[in-house]
């Protein structure tokens, strides 16, 4: 995307096809292109990430689509202990719940020792293609689906 932000008509379900970026499928494709889109709601302000064709604040379908900084901070974290078998050797491995500069929120995991977190660190996207372990453990539909992961700055 060249702009900001981008208006799209979703009057019907017909409107949401696989390829819209308000799916699953056309949000990840973006992000395999180095985008982070969310929908911005008109009427609330707010930015749902990935992007939904309606609003879960207030319900309504008058929505953006805008590009997203990569940068945000830690708004509360955790730490994987005990993942599914195919990521045991990971573990433990820590996940965050990150405010985007934007005021959107994503979860993700985060490149760094659970000892190293804390509330309101500063924090950067980075986009991955999946690795053997994830296609393995991916439905078909989401095998090259890009992963993200934070970094501290």
């Amino acid at each position: 995307m060249t702009d900001d932000s981008t208006s799209y008509e979703l009057e019907s379900p017909e409107d949401v096809t696989p390829d819209n970026p308000f799916t699953l499928p056309g949000f990840f494709d973006a992000m395999a292109d180095g985008e982070l889109l969310a929908a911005h709601c008109t009427d609330c302000d707010t930015r749902l990430v990935p992007p939904r064709p309606a609003c879960y604040a207030c319900g309504s379908r008058a929505l953006d689509l805008e590009a997203q900084p990569k940068r945000g901070t830690i708004v509360s974290y955790t730490e994987v202990r005990v993942p599914p078998d195919p990521f045991l050797d990971r573990a433990p491995f820590p996940v965050a719940i990150v405010e985007l500069d934007s005021g959107a929120r994503l979860t993700g995991r985060v490149d760094a020792s659970y000892d190293d977190l804390e509330i309101d660190l500063p924090v950067s996207l980075s986009i991955r293609e999946p690795g053997p372990i994830e296609r393995e453990v991916a439905r078909d539909h989401e095998a090259e689906w890009p992963i993200h992961v934070f970094e501290l700055e």
